[in-house]
């Protein structure tokens, strides 16, 4: 498989937070270092796991300029501007585009439920706003509707700087007929890390990773067997991972992907409201399994 510009494994960065749950931008620094350091392609900042709903518009801002700073051009620094209002994405991504990043992650709007043809519309007003590459983020189970396989497709044929989708519908079907029908460069990550080794099978370049900010190595080894078509040892090195992989969504993200890294000795603060954090007995068990899979 040809590299592609973003790469293949593609940490979802968490958000530091001081003790009072203000941004620690110092530790956020450090960590954007310590991923690339682990084998990171690119990283993605603000996502979901970088609990966006609750990082507000300045927040974002400084958070973007402190990783662009730490990261100093060695990867691409893709920023997730996406929102449910076209609007309000579009004025962000303009602001957001001067800061150095490399690209944008724009999210599926949510709780509006719009049709296919808004869906189609709202990403069609923000690529036609901007010249940076866009990964289109489709994930149900968060947005409530599901972006078919054609609009996304239209979006990709018609746009050159929609340039990828992370999926995370759990479709393979929808990810299949994706891959099928996208225009030569177009690329498909697996917005889940359990699902990586199956999407990457139907032709899919990678993954945007929760289970990168702990162990990015491990998680490199696998999209790096698949790109190489050593299918076997991808499912061996796959299968290993895989209770970590769970285990890291026993309970809503990023929850535990901060405790496993405060249990890796590299503690990133808490959860904003209305997340909490791990509770004792979740913290226990992520021990185990972190051991278990030879994280810790």
């Amino acid at each position: 498989m040809e590299q592609p510009r973003f790469g293949r494994m593609i940490p979802a960065m968490v958000t530091p937070m001081k003790e009072n749950l203000e941004l620690d931008l110092d530790r956020a620094q450090e960590l954007a270092d310590r991923l690339v350091k682990g084998g990171a392609d690119s990283l993605i900042i603000n996502g979901t796991t970088g609990e966006s709903p609750t990082v507000f518009y300045p927040g974002k801002i400084e958070l973007f300029k402190a990783v662009v700073a730490a990261v100093d051009g060695r990867i691409p620094v893709i920023a997730n501007v996406g929102d449910n209002c076209t609007a309000d994405t579009v004025s962000f991504a303009s602001d957001v585009a001067k800061l150095g990043v490399n690209g944008f992650m724009c999210v599926v709007p949510y709780y509006n439920k719009p049709p296919q043809e808004g869906i189609y519309q709202h990403f069609r007003t923000i690529a036609g706003s901007v010249e940076l590459p866009i990964i289109l983020y489709n994930i149900p189970g968060r947005c409530v509707v599901n972006m078919k396989a054609e609009t996304t497709l239209r979006l990709a044929n018609e746009f050159d700087n929609v340039v990828a989708v992370k999926e995370a519908s759990g479709d393979l079907d929808q990810v299949k007929a994706i891959v099928e029908g996208a225009p030569e460069g177009f690329c498909v990550y697996s917005g889940d890390d359990s699902a990586t080794y199956d999407i990457m099978k139907l032709g899919g370049v990678g993954v945007i990773s929760t289970i990168g900010n702990v162990a990015p190595s491990r998680m490199k080894e696998i999209v790096d067997l698949c790109a190489a078509g050593k299918w076997e040892e991808a499912a061996a090195a796959n299968e290993r991972l895989m209770p970590l992989m769970e285990g890291l969504f026993k309970t809503a993200n990023p929850i535990l992907v901060k405790e496993a890294l405060k249990l890796s000795g590299f503690p990133v603060g808490g959860v904003r409201l209305p997340l909490v954090d791990a509770t004792a007995e979740q913290s226990a068990e992520l021990e185990r399994t972190m051991r278990e899979v030879g994280v810790l």
